[in-house]
Order: structure tokens, then sequence, then C-alpha cells
């Protein structure tokens, strides 16, 4: 039983304030009935002297207070930890809510392993992967580490047609067996179906060969060049999400294309490697054909480490037939093989071999070497532009021959190889047969694409193995 301690002189508003006191009868055990027959006359008498007189009823107020306090620190004690759970609760709903799907987690994932099966589905190159650090975009996962890298720059003007060109040529010539493509678009890419059509030719026509366990006397495609050398110790590629430690283990579904060796396609947009646009402070417009040398650093200084020989070309006026690497595969870390391009053609040989220009289209050494001409490029674009000051434009093939000339700039940094012949324009070569054409591994395209299309188109489709292939013969 219990009641409610008040006093008759406070106001009605101090109600609140009191306590409410419960009480209950203490446990007794059989022995007496008397006592437990006289507890409800001795607690009305209680009750009856407490209302009486306070004054004498104060130790047992006290008394039953001590009693009751028990039960009321155990109702408190479970309202505090019916709050505490709620609040847990809620602190955890919270948190879950806060978290991503494990499931966008799975697919990416998997999407990132499934892209080592491009040969096989079509399906993985409609997902690529991130190529480098969270950057860049991973068109095809190479079978192994290579030691060369191919970084292909597209200026504004690329059309489709032409960057296929481009492609094709590289995929047949045998290079990307020892070496990684990168290429470096002016945008947002828009030939991402372009690349992955052309890796899917590739493979196409690897496996017409494969059938026929041998090479065709007419074709200029040697399938012996893509086969691994397994003595070789096969390490994993540098590109995309990395998948075990013993990358020489090959899943059952690769079976087909077990034992070959071939590069990484990535790409990356200029905003990834030069964020900041960093000429965008000395030049009204920056070109592409300008932009590349401040994408050069980050690029080639994040792989300096995994590649020994760079290749820097232009899609738009080369064209690579063979393996231009030979001529500096043997050269020192800081060479740097330059070709020459004659800036007209109705001057004496003295005066043109006087004013012959860098070709910047080509420009391939050791890794070092390139990095340091790279970086000495960008110091160079940057104090011919403060010097002109929009009086005339900054020409690329300019700026880069005024640096080469300058023999204090580049004493002690690179070490130049030039040439005696240059590179053949492919004008001059449209009566010569497949069998002459793959003396040259480069090829100037310049702005005639027809007459380079009609080279091509000659060299693959004479061959009836390579035609069942590609759908323009």
């Amino acid at each position: 039983m219990g009641f409610t301690a008040k006093s008759k002189s406070r106001s009605t508003e101090n109600w609140g304030m009191g306590f409410f006191l419960v009480f209950f009868p203490e446990e007794t055990t059989s022995p007496s009935t008397s006592t437990s027959a006289a507890s409800p006359t001795t607690t009305a008498t209680d009750k009856s002297n407490f209302v009486s007189s306070p004054s004498s009823s104060s130790p047992v107020r006290f008394i039953r207070r001590s009693n009751s306090s028990n039960p009321i620190i155990i109702k408190a004690q479970s309202t505090i930890s019916i709050c505490a759970l709620f609040v847990f609760l809620t602190l955890l709903l919270f948190t879950l809510s806060t978290f991503e799907p494990t499931t966008s987690a799975t697919i990416i994932s998997s999407r990132r392993f499934l892209s080592l099966k491009i040969p096989i589905t079509n399906k993985t190159n409609q997902f690529p992967s991130f190529a480098f650090h969270g950057m860049g975009t991973l068109f095809r996962r190479g079978t192994r580490a290579m030691n060369e890298l191919v970084v292909a720059h597209l200026v504004e003007d690329v059309k489709e047609d032409h960057f296929r060109l481009f492609l094709k040529t590289l995929h047949r010539s045998g290079l990307t067996a020892r070496a990684d493509v990168v290429l470096i678009f002016h945008g947002s890419s828009t030939f991402g179906n372009a690349i992955r059509e052309e890796n899917d030719l590739f493979f196409k026509l690897v496996r017409n060969y494969k059938e026929l366990k041998g090479a065709s006397r007419n074709s200029s495609f040697d399938l012996a060049q893509f086969v691994m050398n397994e003595k070789k110790e096969i390490g994993e590629p540098l590109w995309g999400k990395r998948i075990r430690s013993n990358y020489s283990e090959v899943g059952e579904e690769e079976d087909e294309f077990t034992g070959l060796s071939y590069g990484s396609v990535v790409g990356f947009e200029p905003g990834e490697l030069d964020p900041e646009n960093s000429l965008s402070g000395f030049l009204d417009h920056v070109p592409m054909s300008l932009r590349r040398w401040a994408c050069y650093p980050m690029l080639l200084g994040r792989v300096r480490r995994n590649f020994k020989h760079v290749m820097l070309v232009d899609v738009k006026r080369s064209v690579i037939l063979g393996d231009p690497f030979v001529r500096v595969r043997n050269r020192s870390p800081e060479s740097v093989y330059i070709t020459t391009k004659q800036e007209s053609k109705h001057r004496n040989s003295d005066k043109t071999q006087s004013h012959s220009h860098v070709n910047p289209a080509i420009l391939m050494g050791g890794t070092r070497g390139i990095r340091r001409l790279s970086n000495a490029m960008l110091t160079e674009i940057v104090r011919a532009a403060m010097q002109r000051k929009k009086k005339n434009p900054v020409s690329e093939s300019g700026v880069l021959s005024q640096l080469i000339s300058n023999d204090f700039i580049l004493k002690d940094v690179v070490s130049l190889i030039k040439p005696t012949e240059s590179i053949p324009e492919a004008s001059s070569l449209t009566g010569l047969s497949g069998r002459a054409l793959s003396d040259y591994p480069i090829i100037q395209s310049g702005n005639a694409y027809n007459d380079i299309n009609y080279i091509i188109r000659k060299l693959i489709c004479s061959c009836e193995v390579d035609a069942s292939v590609y759908r323009d013969c």
C-alpha cells in the first residue's frame, strides 16, 4: 500500500515536488500468526499517529523511506537502462545508414577481376576500372609486367577513323607484346568503344592464327612475337587492381590465351595528370600539343621505377608498324632519340638542313632521359610564353628545337641521339609493297589520312586470314 506525503499548508502548485512512496509488507515466515494478525492494527495505529502528530512520527517516516528506497532505485535504474538502450539503438541505426551498400563494392571488385578476361567475353569491356591509384581508365589488362611504355596523346582534331588506324597498326606491330600503352585524351574521352572494339579485333586475330598453328605467308602479323618466354619471371601488371600474389596462375577460362604476352591499354584525361592546368596562367589557350608536357611529370614520375624505356608519340601524325625501341634498347637510361623534319622543300640542301626542326611527334629513349627532357620542355614553354606575351603563338616544334639546340640547358641532363635519316612520310610510300613497308617501324601520316589508310589497307587485306577479321577489307 502507499500514500503521498504532502503538507496542508502548501499550495497545489507544489504537488509535483512531493514523493510518491510505495510500501510493501515485509515477508515473514510462518511461525506466528498472531504477528500477522496484529500487523493491520499496528499499521493503522502508525498511520493515525503519523497523521495526528507529525513530530512524533518522524522516526517512522524515516524508517519507511529507507525501506522503500530499494524499489525506487531499481525502477530508476530500469528507466535509465531503457533510455540508454534507446539511445544506443538510435546511434546504431544512424551509423548503419551512413555506410555504402556492400553490394556495389562487390560488383566493382568483380568487374576489376573480370577485366583480365577481355578476350573471353565482351561484357567485361563495358565496365572498365581505374588504371592507377584511382585515376584513369583500364581498357585492357595485360598478362605481365612490361619494361617499355608507349605514351600516345590525342590532339583536339583527331578523328575516330584516324585513331582506329593508329590502334590497329599498334596491335599488329608486335610492340604491345613488350610494352604497355597509355593514351592521354584531350578531354572527356569519346573513344572508349573504339578502343574496346580494336582490342576485340586483335584477340580475334590471335585466335585465328592459333587455330592455323602458324603464320600466313602473305600476312604482316606474326603471332610468335606474342608468345611468352617461359624462362622469364612473370610479374603482375602495374595497371588495375592487383589480383593475387602469384600472378603466374591463371583461371581456367583463360586457357585459350594462356602463354601469350600482351601489354595493358589505359587512358587518362589531362585533368587527372595536370589538375591545375599549369600553363593556363601563361597562355590564353593551351592546346593539347603543349599541355601534354604538363601531364608527363606526374605520369613518368610515378612509373619511373617500372619501365626502362618510354616513347612519346602523337596519334594524329604517327603510325607504328614495327618495334621502334630497337634503336634505344641498348642505350643508357639518359638517352633520348630525336628525329627531324624539314621546314621547307624549296630551299637548297644546306639551307634546309640548317632550318630543320625537331619532330615532336616521336620521341623515345630511357625513362630517365625522357622524364628529364619533359621537365625541361615544360620550363621552356613557360619561358617562351612569358617572353612573347601574346605577340606570336608558342609553337611546340619551335620550342623543342630551341631546347635541343641549347647545349647549356641539356648538358649533363640527357644524352641526345640524332639519326642521320628522317622518318618517311606516308605520301612517299604509296608505291611500296607490304614487305617493303615492314622495314619502316614508324611512318609519319601527317595530314594525308587517305594515303596512309590506303597503305595500311593494302598491307592488311592482302592476306585472307587478316581480311576475315577486319570489316574494312
